[in-house]
């Protein structure tokens, strides 16, 4: 099965806080809080795979006690043996792509035994952003006492993977030049640019973790102004939903053309 890539979707839950934790040493343990939450994901992995051939371990937590070891042996080895890898190798700059179902039958004997049977885990779920020359690939895993993933919870990955996987990206990609704020950002790149300055100003505080109360009282203008001001906003870029806000500017930042 081929991987697709993702058109946009409604969020189906709040990934505000992993947002937010971008750049942050307490990225890891909030990911994995707001996966537990939203999609029932006991463990997560990221790893960076480049097109030179490269793997590196980005991160592991959750709970997988061996998870350091797998990291360790699929950034050294198993990454060239992944039966997803060629899927990974075909995705577009910048596109958020989610990987297909996890099936014991897609990986080879020694592979299953190692990152699956030994270490406990019954599902998987894969998403993958590149940003330059990097592959970030982003797995979600479930063990034995927590069974497969039930379809809800699959479903939600699916719609919130963008956003998780562009804030792994973010996070991961060296400091921002100081073009890359997000008073630059709204300036200068569609759709964001498109917006009208009230509109980018309310976008910016609701990207800075504000309610709409506090942002009404911080421009000082009133609450259904600032609602009106947001559902204008969200009805020009074409989204619903505060995470969909978040998905547009982390995929702006991660795009190939913002790393130097």
């Amino acid at each position: 099965m081929r991987p697709h890539t993702m058109a946009q979707t409604p969020a189906a839950g709040d990934v505000t806080p992993a947002v937010l934790a971008i750049g942050r040493p307490d990225f890891p343990s909030i990911l994995i809080d707001t996966l537990r939450r939203q999609a029932g994901v006991g463990h997560c992995m990221v790893f960076a795979l480049t097109r030179a051939g490269a793997a590196r371990c980005l991160l592991d937590a959750g709970n997988i006690p061996t998870g350091s070891d797998l990291g360790a042996a699929y950034a050294g080895q198993f990454h060239q043996s992944d039966p997803n890898r060629d899927a990974l190798f075909e995705g577009e700059g910048g596109a958020p792509i989610m990987l297909p179902s996890f099936a014991p039958r897609m990986y080879g004997a020694r592979y299953r035994k190692i990152f699956f049977n030994d270490s406990d885990i019954v599902d998987k779920c894969a998403t993958a952003i590149w940003a330059g020359d990097t592959c970030f690939y982003v797995n979600f895993y479930r063990i034995t006492a927590q069974g497969r993933f039930a379809d809800a919870e699959r479903a939600r990955l699916q719609a919130i993977a963008p956003v998780i996987g562009a804030s792994v990206a973010r996070h991961f990609q060296p400091a921002a030049t100081p073009d890359q704020n997000l008073a630059a950002l709204f300036a200068t790149r569609a759709p964001l640019a498109a917006l009208t300055p009230r509109e980018q100003e309310v976008c910016r505080r609701i990207l800075s973790g504000l309610s709409s109360e506090a942002i009404s009282q911080e421009l000082g203008i009133s609450l259904h102004s600032t609602l009106t001001y947001r559902k204008r906003a969200y009805e020009r870029l074409g989204i619903s939903s505060q995470s969909e806000l978040f998905g547009i500017v982390l995929r702006l930042l991660a795009g190939p053309d913002r790393l130097n």
